[in-house]
C-alpha cells in the first residue's frame, strides 16, 4: 500500500533543518519528499502540522530474554518501543544467560522475529561477560551480532581486553565499552561529593570515567578498533574523547537521556528509581554533556532501557538494582532539552536516529528518498503527567513517574507499516 503523509513538519537530522511538506511511502521506502500531491489510490494520513522524523534507533536496550522474561519480554519491549517512537532496538547481551554463543544469539533472534519494530542484537565480548576469555567474535558476527560489549561488567584484565580489541579490529567489528575504572566504581551507588556524604552513600569519583575511557582509548589507538563508549556522563571525560576524535581514531560516544535530564540531587530521599549505572552526575556535568551533544563530541542519545522488578527496587538505596526503563520516555524526556532551548529537534534526532544507525551501518535514521520508511509522528508540545503503571514495559522503574512532561508520540511506522497510533491520531 502507498501511504501519503501530508502537512508534516519534517525534521531532517542530516541537513539539520526543518521544513513543511509531504512524504510518499511505497514498498516500505520513502519514495518522495516535497510539496507534491497525493498519488492515485494512496492512503492519506493528515499530520496536521505535527513533527515527522526518522524513527529512533535506541542503542543499548536490555530485554529480559533469556532468563528474566518477567522483567521484559520481546513483545512488551517492542510495544513500548512503538509507543515511544523507537523503530529499531539494539538489544544488549547482559541477560541472565549472557548472549555469548551463536546458539544463544540465534535463539533470541528467532524470539524477536515477530516484533512490530526492528530488533537487532549485540553479543558479549567475553564469555559470560566475565572478562577472562573472548567470545567467538567471528562466528557471532556471522550469526548477526551488530556489535560486541560486556555492558557494565568492565573487564579488569587489560591484556585480555587488548587481545579481544585486536581480534575484533581484524574483523572490522564494533566494540562498545563502558568507560569506568572498575576498582573505583565497585560498590558505588552515587557520584562522590557533599551530597553523597550527607546521605551516607558510597560514591565514585567522576575521575573513574575519565580513567576508564583513557585506558580504552589507548587500546583503540594500539589496535585500530572501531569503538563506541556507551555513556559519557562527566565533563572530565570530554577532553579525552575530543582528542581521540581529532587524532582520527574510529571512536564515537553516547549518553543516556536520564543523564541529560536529571542530576545527582534528584536522588533526594533515597529514591531508588534514580539509581543508575553510572550514577547521576552533578549539574555542571549535565550541562557540559548537553553541550557536547550539540557540538557533536557526543554522538548518540539512548534510553539505556534497563528493566527491574519491584522487589529489586524496593530495597535500601545501596542494595537496590540499578537502571531505569526508557523506551517510552526517551522522546518526551528529550523534549525537555528542546523546550529548554538546549538542543534543536534536528540535533536531537541526529543523536537519537541518524548517528546510531550510521555507527552500526544501518540504512535507517534518515529522512531521504530511498531510505526505509521508519518514521515517528509526534507532537512536541503535548502536555501530560506520566503514570508509570500505564507504561507498556513489564517493569515500571522510571524516574519520571508523576512528572509533568511534554511530547507525545502520535504514530509510528516501520517499513511503511503503522505499528502504533495514539488516541489523538485515530
Amino acid at each position: 500500500m502507498t501511504l501519503f503523509l501530508q502537512n508534516a513538519r519534517l525534521i531532517d537530522p542530516e541537513a539539520l533543518n526543518e521544513t513543511t511538506g509531504n512524504i510518499v511511502i511505497d514498498n516500505g521506502l520513502i519514495a518522495a519528499i516535497g510539496t507534491m500531491s497525493a498519488p492515485p489510490d494512496a492512503q492519506v494520513i493528515e499530520c496536521g502540522g505535527k513533527c515527522l522524523a526518522p524513527g529512533i534507533v535506541d542503542l543499548g536496550v536490555k530485554i529480559g530474554e533469556p532468563g528474566e522474561r518477567h522483567m521484559e519480554s520481546f513483545r512488551s519491549a517492542a510495544l513500548a518501543a512503538a509507543a515511544g517512537g523507537v523503530t529499531t532496538i539494539i538489544a544488549r547481551p547482559d541477560t541472565a544467560s549472557a548472549i555469548d554463543t551463536p546458539e544463544v544469539l540465534e535463539f533470541v533472534t528467532r524470539r524477536a522475529a515477530d516484533a512490530p519494530v526492528r530488533i537487532l542484537h549485540m553479543a558479549a565480548l567475553t564469555k559470560g561477560r566475565a572478562g577472562r576469555e573472548m567470545t567467538e567474535i567471528s562466528f557471532l558476527r556471522d550469526a548477526g551480532a551488530v556489535a560486541f560489549t560486556d555492558g557494565t561488567q568492565v573487564c579488569d584484565q587489560t591484556k585480555v581486553l587488548a587481545r579481544a580489541f585486536s581480534y575484533a579490529a581484524s574483523l572490522g567489528a564494533l566494540v562498545i565499552g563502558h568507560p569506568q575504572e572498575p576498582g573505583l566504581s565497585k560498590g558505588a551507588a552515587v557520584t562522590s561529593g557533599k551530597f553523597a556524604s550527607l546521605r551516607g552513600l558510597p560514591g565514585v569519583s567522576p575521575m573513574a570515567e575519565q580513567m576508564g575511557l583513557e585506558r580504552d582509548l589507548a587500546l583503540v589507538e594500539m589496535t585500530g578498533l572501531a569503538y563506541h563508549a556507551d555513556q559519557i556522563t562527566t565533563a572530565r571525560a570530554l577532553p579525552a574523547l575530543a582528542r581521540a576524535k581529532a587524532a582520527g581514531l574510529d571512536v564515537t560516544a553516547g549518553v543516556s537521556i536520564h543523564h541529560l535530564t536529571l542530576n545527582a540531587l534528584d536522588v533526594g530521599e533515597y529514591r531508588t528509581f534514580f539509581k543508575l549505572t553510572p550514577p547521576l552526575r552533578d549539574e555542571d556535568d549535565r550541562l557540559a554533556v548537553i553541550a557536547a551533544v550539540g557540538d557533536g563530541v557526543i554522538d548518540v542519545i539512548c534510553s539505556m532501557h534497563t528493566p527491574a522488578d519491584e522487589e529489586s527496587k524496593r530495597l535500601p538505596f545501596e542494595e537496590a538494582a540499578s537502571g531505569a526503563v526508557g523506551l517510552e520516555t526517551l522522546l518526551p524526556a528529550a523534549m525537555r532539552l528542546y523546550h529548554a532551548d538546549q538542543l534543536t529537534l534536528p540535533q536531537l534526532f541526529r543523536a537519537m536516529a541518524l548517528n546510531p544507525a550510521r555507527r552500526l551501518g544501518l540504512p535507517q535514521g534518515r529522512l531521504a528518498e530511498g531510505a526505509p520508511a521508519d518514521l515517528v509522528l509526534f507532537d512536541p508540545d503535548a502536555p501530560f503527567v506520566l503514570d508509570r503503571f500505564t507504561l507498556r514495559s513489564k517493569s515500571k522503574n522510571t524516574p519520571f513517574d508523576t512528572a509533568r512532561m511534554e511530547g507525545k508520540t502520535l504514530a509510528t511506522f516501520v517499513a511503511g507499516v503503522q505499528v502504533y497510533s495514539s488516541e489523538e491520531q485515530k
